[in-house]
């Protein structure tokens, strides 16, 4: 295989590596481990977060991007964020403070992904927003934080810190699907 080969699978590579990460993430915080499944479910979902960054930007940088990739990424990065959310509520004590977010988070990824399709249908693409994107990164800081909270039980304002910034992502992610509904709205209702 050549090296030019090679390089281009990257990208790809990359999320499909996200994407197995995922539910190994979710077991480790699920398992409730403190001393050992806190701390490398963390580093993992630290890996995984930082390479959404980098396989898109190598795509772009490097003009390959695929379609495989096109499609795979965002399954990627609502997979990983859906499954760590799941993961929390089992093993937060934090109560509505933390369910509200998740709530609004997982109802708004549901809804604009089955408002995708439905616009596929149609032949009209709905291209993904900058504040889309930086919702994106609000949950996945939003989490991380929350994952690193047990690692240091000592410094209680990091728990908090990560229900600040999850529930800022949530108000974004609300934000993002309303604006991505209204500008839907004459597709969505004609006939």
């Amino acid at each position: 295989m050549s090296a030019n080969i090679m390089l281009k699978s990257v990208p790809n590579t990359m999320t499909v590596l996200r994407l197995a990460a995922a539910p190994l993430v979710a077991a480790l915080i699920w398992a409730d481990d403190p001393e050992v499944g806190y701390p490398v479910a963390l580093v993992l979902f630290i890996l995984a977060s930082v390479s959404d960054f980098f396989d898109g930007w190598m795509a772009r940088r490097l003009r390959i991007v695929s379609k495989f990739g096109t499609m795979l990424d965002p399954i990627a990065d609502k997979v990983l964020i859906g499954v760590c959310l799941l993961a929390l509520a089992k093993v937060t004590s934090d109560g509505w403070l933390f369910f509200v977010p998740a709530l609004v988070i997982m109802f708004r990824e549901f809804f604009v992904s089955g408002l995708r399709e439905f616009m596929a249908g149609r032949s009209v693409s709905i291209p993904v927003s900058q504040l889309a994107k930086w919702k994106t990164t609000l949950q996945l800081v939003a989490i991380g934080v929350l994952i690193a909270a047990p690692v240091c039980p000592e410094m209680e304002f990091v728990n908090t810190a990560g229900l600040v910034v999850l529930w800022v992502s949530a108000l974004i992610t609300a934000q993002t699907g309303i604006a991505y509904f209204r500008g839907t709205l004459d597709h969505v209702f004609s006939s």
